[in-house]
């Protein structure tokens, strides 16, 4: 019995997908629930599966192909099932990280000076590329005088954009024009959250089984900046401004297929533990292309930390249609003037990029400040002040 295997359906806002990768070729026999296919659409990756084991008959799709949904993929041959794989047999005293060349028939090893030295002396002069001198010392093996080869390679490889990328390029670009993007910066003294994050972050992993990070601090403090000023927490929408009564935090997390920002629902009402489960739970799932079209979509405030890259300051870009992004930095000891005095304390650079047809500049001001206290005072986060 033969099976096809379709592209699944497509949520209403992707109205296509490209093939971006088949993992069989034509007569392999693969195992139930195995990933056929990859797909890439404008914001996640989709896998298909194995709906049953067989033998792969027919592929109807190359790689790089459009299609969508329910169109034919490939087909299965149940009829024909994997077998078991032979245990592989390893004789004693063979490693598989050793060449056999070098194994004896008494299963003692040669002295790998002797197996190169054998090597050696079977290469050719004339095949050997070079200077004189060096073709000279391989065949005396006077490697002394052995002089490294320069060479230089000036190829290009051009290779169309994936989706996903040309996606991310067209909504920066549209960013960056349709909206008149501002950025104010402050400093925040991590010494306080430090400590507290140093003296309990043992007990709190033992308790809730997540790592107490930095996130869930500058996530809670958000929030609360966000509920004293709601207009930074609304968003455009033609005539119209939509203020909203709860926060949806986008967490910026980079991936080999790109930037993506995945969303932490009404992140104004998880505990600190809930937020570092949300925050790794949604990095992974990105890292590993699992992110669907539900956890990328809303939000209405983001957050981006270009200092676990080593970045001191840089000037985030708007994720529309939110108002504003937050942009963490690098902690760096630097020297502070405290009541006075000239301390060396651990300092980090905050940006906030908002859009200033929504958010006076003022306003910009006081919120980067709201959450400047908040992070250098930790009990008001307990406080909700």
């Amino acid at each position: 019995m033969t099976i096809e295997i379709k592209v699944p359906v497509l949520p209403e806002s992707v109205p296509d997908a490209t093939i971006s990768s088949i993992n069989h070729k034509l007569g392999d026999i693969v195992s139930e629930g195995e990933t056929l296919l990859e797909l890439e659409t404008d914001k996640i990756m989709i896998e298909v599966p194995a709906s049953s084991a067989g033998k792969l008959t027919e592929i109807k799709v190359s790689e790089g192909d459009q299609v969508k949904t329910d169109q034919l993929l490939c087909i299965l041959d149940e009829t024909v099932k994997p077998e078991a794989q032979p245990k592989e047999e390893v004789k004693v005293g063979a490693s598989k990280d050793v060449p056999t060349s070098v194994v004896k028939d008494n299963n003692k090893l040669e002295p790998i000076d002797e197996a190169v030295k054998t090597k050696t002396e079977a290469i050719s002069a004339a095949s050997v590329e070079g200077s004189p001198s060096l073709r000279r010392s391989i065949m005396t093996g006077e490697t002394d005088s052995i002089q490294p080869i320069m060479t230089s390679s000036r190829r290009e490889n051009r290779v169309p954009m994936t989706r996903i990328r040309a996606t991310i390029a067209d909504r920066l670009i549209d960013a960056q024009q349709s909206t008149a993007a501002l950025t104010t910066f402050n400093e925040v003294d991590m010494q306080a959250v430090m400590t507290l994050r140093n003296d309990n972050k043992k007990e709190f992993e033992a308790y809730f089984g997540v790592r107490l990070g930095f996130m869930s601090f500058f996530i809670s403090a958000c929030c609360l900046a966000l509920q004293k000023f709601p207009e930074v927490n609304a968003s455009i929408d033609g005539k119209d401004i939509v203020y909203r009564d709860y926060q949806d935090i986008g967490i910026a997390v980079t991936t080999d297929r790109g930037l993506v920002v995945p969303v932490l629902r009404d992140a104004n009402a998880l505990s600190m533990a809930e937020l570092e489960s949300g925050v790794v739970t949604m990095a992974t799932k990105a890292r590993d292309g699992k992110l669907s079209l539900e956890d990328m979509s809303g939000g209405t405030f983001s957050i981006t930390n270009a200092g676990k890259f080593g970045s001191l300051l840089s000037t985030p870009i708007l994720n529309p249609p939110q108002s504003a992004i937050l942009g963490m930095h690098n902690i760096i000891e630097r020297p502070v003037v405290i009541n006075g005095e000239i301390v060396i304390r651990p300092m980090m650079y905050l940006a906030l990029t908002y859009d200033h047809r929504m958010i006076d500049g003022a306003t910009s001001v006081q919120f980067l400040m709201h959450i400047k206290r908040l992070i250098e005072d930790p009990s008001r986060l307990l406080l909700n002040l």
